[in-house]
């Protein structure tokens, strides 16, 4: 029987949010009903509410998720009602050609549950943002969208999985392959960069400098493993970086903010041979220009990491077990936990620079 909970809309481009009484279906075919425990207010929300990612408003936001399922469809076998699950919007299809070759992380098929949830008092669909939705109290996914982990683990943390953290560590660590002695530089120290620091600094990295032009942001970055630090507002970082490692530049050079300038910066920054990862989202309208005969002469890897290259189903139990054990420090993460109708305020926050993640907590 289909349940009416409340969540939050965006319901049209660069509008306030609001709680809204949403209908969620029962579980189809392949998809499971969850009872959201956690979520946490990512910057991507943001960019659905702003309009863009889609203009297929309204949006039902929130992604970063923890919680219980609470029903499943036809033919789900990996999850069943009780399990605590976080949240993934990459969730597998295990038949296409990246997933035939072993490579799953890199999935041309996802999918999304096939039902839509709508608004009760209108009846229209609903776009769940990076199709999960989970400013609810309870949402409809694919049963292939949730991981189970250990549920000793505390929703609020779990939840940060199933976007920024993921991202910023798998940047690290599967995308850039971080090792041992490496130097590692992040621009831009955000949630997704401290992620990719904390992620350098797991992955036993010798050296690991951050990036950013606020003061705040770099003290931020110090605390999750960072062991130098540059304003780059203030002094030229690809001179710093440069300076900081013999003058030769960083094995891995990891760009978190997602635009023409700090790429370069992440390019030039680079040693030869080096790694750039690119995992700062762009913009559709932003161009890059670099000197071909540099591209070629400089040699190593420049990379795009997705998600942080990550499985779900083998790297969110790994990294929700690391930080049991007190080598993860995942609470880092939140700067405070809030209510449902909150999450504008907490928009706020965000675009201000005063959180690193807000959590709505249910």
């Amino acid at each position: 029987m289909a349940q009416e909970v409340r969540g939050v809309i965006a319901p049209g481009k660069d509008e306030a949010v609001r709680v809204e009484t949403i209908v969620v279906p029962d579980p189809g075919p392949g998809e499971a009903v969850v009872r959201v425990q956690a979520c946490g207010v990512c910057h991507t929300d943001l960019h659905y509410k702003q309009g863009g990612i889609s203009d297929d408003f309204p949006f039902l936001l929130g992604h970063e998720a923890a919680g219980v399922v609470e029903s499943v469809g036809d033919g789900v076998t990996d999850v069943e009602p009780g399990d605590f699950v976080i949240l993934n919007w990459r969730a597998v299809c295990g038949n296409c050609r990246a997933c035939l070759r072993g490579r799953p992380w890199y999935c041309f098929a996802t999918h999304n549950a096939g039902q839509k949830m709508t608004l009760a008092a209108t009846g229209q669909e609903l776009s769940p943002a990076l199709g999960i939705g989970a400013f609810a109290e309870k949402t409809l996914v694919a049963a292939g969208q949730c991981t189970k982990v250990d549920p000793a683990v505390s929703p609020a943390v779990a939840g940060l999985l199933g976007c920024g953290v993921m991202a910023g560590i798998g940047a690290a660590i599967n995308t850039g392959n971080v090792g041992r002695g490496d130097s590692v530089a992040v621009i831009g120290c955000g949630g997704v960069g401290d992620a990719a620091v904390a992620g350098s600094n797991l992955a036993g990295a010798a050296k690991i400098i951050a990036v950013d032009i606020d003061d705040r942001k770099l003290a931020k970055a110090r605390s999750m493993g960072a062991t130098h630090t540059i304003n780059s507002r203030e002094t030229d970082p690809v001179e710093a970086i440069r300076e900081l490692t013999g003058g030769f530049g960083a094995d891995v050079v990891i760009e978190a903010v997602g635009r023409p300038e700090t790429y370069k910066q992440a390019f030039y920054a680079r040693d030869l041979a080096g790694t750039v990862v690119l995992v700062g989202v762009p913009t559709p309208e932003m161009k890059l220009e670099l000197p071909l005969l540099d591209v070629f002469g400089r040699g190593g890897a420049l990379k795009s990491s997705w998600y942080g290259d990550c499985l779900p189903s083998r790297d969110f139990p790994m990294l929700i077990d690391l930080h049991l054990q007190g080598r993860l420090d995942l609470g880092a993460f939140v700067t405070e936990t809030i209510a449902l109708d909150e999450v504008e305020k907490a928009f706020e926050r965000m675009h201000q620079g005063d959180v690193l993640r807000s959590v709505v907590v249910f």
